[in-house]
């Protein structure tokens, strides 16, 4: 049976700052489901509610997994049941090869009772995998000596997370802007990496953008609006071209109370840009 994830009113606060005011989205394994919305209107906060980033509140609301209760557990928990995240901004972490990198979270998430540093998987069978992998994706094996993230181009750091979405293997994917930064052939690889192992791993995938090209490549079967920190329209792929041609002006005449907290959240976020002394000014 596929697994399902549900998100059920979920508020969440930022320094006691509501940004995500009631949120319902449900995902099952083998799903693709696109998430879009303006600059600010909460879609980052959300990736990060979901995988326990210690900023993040959640005020009020639900997050399962099959029924358990994904709040109570601590992220590296969040990993090991199977939700993965692809950031946006990934982490350079000097002196940490991306191969030492992987064998260890790949061994956590397989065997997630273990003791760190016991019980790895063999070497050999890694390796083995991890060139496979690698090759499927069109991936320099010198790739794998490389400190991870260190001196990566923005095409091989989203690259690195697909590599290693591929062996991690989860149950759900969220891609948080994957896309960011990239130029129109490195999203087209990217997105055929994602494409590749969701297909294989019947992987339920949630792709976060307020760009329409990367979804030329995934092609989500359901498209949800994020706006004014809610969810205000759900439909299929007829959304995305929708929001190409007209823009987001459609969606605040609809809702206007979400266009209200909209630009409230958009004027919180500048003034915390003003140096002081201009806001005096």
């Amino acid at each position: 049976m596929s697994k399902v994830l549900s998100i059920e009113n979920l508020h969440v606060a930022i320094d006691g700052k509501e940004i995500l005011r009631g949120v319902d989205l449900t995902l099952r394994q083998g799903e693709v489901h696109a998430l879009m919305g303006p600059n600010g209107s909460g879609k980052s906060t959300l990736s990060y509610a979901l995988m326990g980033h210690p900023n993040y509140e959640v005020t009020a609301g639900s997050i399962t997994l099959d029924g358990v209760d994904v709040l109570a557990l601590e992220p590296d928990q969040r990993a090991k049941a199977g939700i993965f995240l692809a950031f946006q901004y990934p982490t350079v972490i000097p002196g940490v090869s991306v191969a030492n990198f992987l064998r260890h979270a790949v061994t956590n998430v397989r065997n997630p009772d273990r003791k760190e540093g016991e019980d790895l998987i063999p070497m050999r069978d890694f390796r083995k995998e991890l060139r496979e992998q690698m090759d499927e994706l069109g991936v320099d094996q010198e790739f794998a000596r490389r400190y991870l993230n260190d001196g990566f181009s923005g095409g091989e750091k989203k690259r690195a997370e697909i590599l290693q979405l591929a062996m991690l293997r989860p149950a759900f994917a969220i891609l948080d802007e994957t896309d960011s930064g990239l130029d129109i052939d490195a999203v087209r690889i990217v997105s055929e990496g994602v494409n590749r192992v969701a297909a294989r791993h019947s992987t339920g995938v949630l792709v976060i953008t307020h760009y329409e090209r990367i979804l030329t490549y995934i092609k989500p079967q359901f498209v949800h609006i994020l706006f004014g920190g809610r969810i205000v329209e759900n439909g299929g792929p007829d959304l995305i071209k929708l929001l190409e041609k007209e823009g987001y002006n459609w969606v605040r005449e609809k809702y206007p109370e979400a266009a209200q907290d909209e630009a409230e959240m958009e004027a919180a976020q500048q003034q915390q840009k003003t140096p002081v002394g201009a806001a005096v000014k």
